[in-house]
């Protein structure tokens, strides 16, 4: 260390010991322990010497606990891991609606020439509990890849193509058939409203990368976002700084971000360094305020991205090669793409989970194929097939792909059976379903878990929700039996209180 930090550090070590002989016994708050308030305000003298704290803090003078009260202050500072990092960004690619299993990546030989039998088979979607229905055969046919031999359907023969860098797990299994509550489950772990998401919980867990872009990126749909929107991306309970930011693939990255233009950069500093200010002082005798700290940090963070947010999202830069890749050249894939290449920009950039949704509204505008099942899927396939094999490769070809978990899939899946009297269309299924995940220490070329002859129900190593939450946060460094958050009297985690494994089949 300089001498001015031997001297800051004499500083501390002056007023921590004068404070010690002063203070007043604490008053203890239930099982005997000191206040976070208390801790703070007696080792670090308050907010004004925050700075100083996690200078020490960093250079490992100071420990865990300390560290922790200071991140609980400065919502963006970065945080120690409890495993080896294996991948520092997830790019979630949400296909809204539920897509096919059995169309797309779960094959299944013996369903051909089944087309519209009638079979005992047991289903639970929107229509509710069935014994029996109309089959319907898969409508695409299937073809191995890869030197592991993945058999894929017609619908993606782009990601057919990337195989052997990909782990599928063919036995989902979720905790409702209804959109909205199906949704949540698959972003926050719960079933309800008002929980952290996974984007919040990863930034919380390890803190922002680059201080000058959100740790957590949303791009919606083009036609809309999905149902019950901001929930899906909501910071919950935690400080608002975790929330989702939704970023645009075209234009201003962020909406009424840029300060009127009456007004300069300078005065629009000194405009939040006043408010700042203010809330600093106002602080001091607030430290425990983790929505005060975050509104600090979002004036911070809001002044810093209106100059680097338009550079993170400007792809001119990128070659005709990249952009073709990413299928931008192409009317059908150029939306999709454009947020693939934005989602690898940010990736480079340090953002720490970025979210990019297939699908949006209602109705055909998304994965969600009640009706007409060919039209459905040809069109959204269509859509993402070429731009998330272009991601893929991409992220391989600059190395990023080995510290990257790419995640694909939808809330649940879809029944081998009619929901209708006559149509190819398919009802929900929260029985079993398939998603996939690539890179960030995943091994390639592997499935794991199967779903009955039909696909109507995971029957071998059936996985939930939370099995996937705890395999991306390992695979960020955290434990997911231990990351929690103290929140109403109870230490919260995104995996329950009841705890979740990792998905140990597919981690390399």
């Amino acid at each position: 260390m300089s001498v001015l930090d031997w001297y800051l550090v004499y500083l501390f070590q002056k007023n921590y010991l004068s404070r010690l002989m002063t203070m007043k016994q604490p008053q203890r708050d239930f099982c005997g322990n000191t206040s976070r308030r208390e801790f703070i305000q007696t080792v670090s003298g308050g907010f004004a010497k925050l700075a100083l704290t996690g200078m020490l803090a960093k250079e490992g003078i100071l420990g865990s606990s300390i560290e922790a009260a200071t991140a609980s202050l400065n919502p963006l500072l970065p945080r120690p891991k409890h495993f080896p990092v294996k991948a520092r960004s997830v790019i979630f690619l949400f296909m809204y609606g539920g897509p096919s299993h059995i169309d797309t990546f779960d094959y299944k030989p013996s369903m051909y020439g089944m087309d519209g039998k009638t079979m005992q088979v047991k289903t639970f979607g929107r229509g509710g509990k069935k014994n029996e229905g109309r089959i319907v055969e898969p409508r695409w046919k299937f073809k191995p890849y890869g030197e592991c031999g993945k058999y894929v359907s017609d619908l993606f023969p782009h990601v057919g193509h990337c195989v052997d860098d990909i782990a599928f797990i063919h036995s989902m299994q979720a905790d409702s058939p209804i959109h909205g509550s199906a949704m949540l489950m698959m972003n926050s772990g719960s079933l309800v409203s008002g929980k952290p998401t996974l984007g919040s919980w990863i930034n919380y867990g390890l803190g922002t990368v680059n201080q000058n872009l959100p740790g957590y990126v949303v791009m919606l749909d083009k036609t809309g976002g999905p149902i019950s929107g901001a929930k899906n991306w909501t910071s919950g309970y935690m400080p608002a700084s975790y929330q989702g930011t939704v970023f645009r693939s075209k234009g201003e990255p962020i909406l009424d971000l840029r300060h009127t233009d009456k007004m300069s950069d300078g005065e629009q500093a000194r405009i939040i360094q006043s408010l700042n200010h203010l809330n600093e002082g106002h602080m001091e005798s607030r430290v425990d305020n983790s929505n005060l700290a975050a509104r600090i940090a979002s004036y911070e963070l809001a002044y810093k991205m209106q100059s680097t947010a338009p550079e993170a999202i400007d792809t001119d830069r990128e070659s005709e090669e990249t952009k073709a890749l990413y299928g931008m050249d192409e009317a059908h894939t150029e939306d999709f793409g454009r947020k693939c290449m934005l989602a690898r920009r940010l990736v480079e950039r340090g953002v720490r989970f970025i979210q990019i949704y297939s699908g949006g509204s209602h109705g055909d505008n998304n994965w969600d194929a009640h009706g007409d099942l060919e039209l459905n899927h040809n069109k959204h396939a269509r859509n993402t097939d070429k731009p998330i094999a272009g991601l893929l490769k991409d992220l391989k070809r600059r190395g990023l792909l080995d510290e990257t978990i790419v995640v694909w899939g939808g809330e649940f899946g879809r029944q081998p059976t009619a929901e209708y009297a006559s149509g190819s269309g398919r009802d929900h299924n929260s029985n079993g379903f398939t998603m996939w995940m690539a890179g960030g220490g995943i091994k390639g070329g592997v499935s794991v878990g199967q779903t009955d002859e039909l696909g109507s129900a995971a029957v071998e190593r059936p996985l939930g929700v939370k099995n996937l939450h705890a395999t991306i946060l390992q695979q960020m460094g955290m434990d997911p039996n231990y990351l929690s958050y103290f929140h109403s009297g109870l230490d919260e985690k995104l995996v329950g209180v009841e705890g979740a494994e990792p998905i140990h089949e597919i981690i390399a």
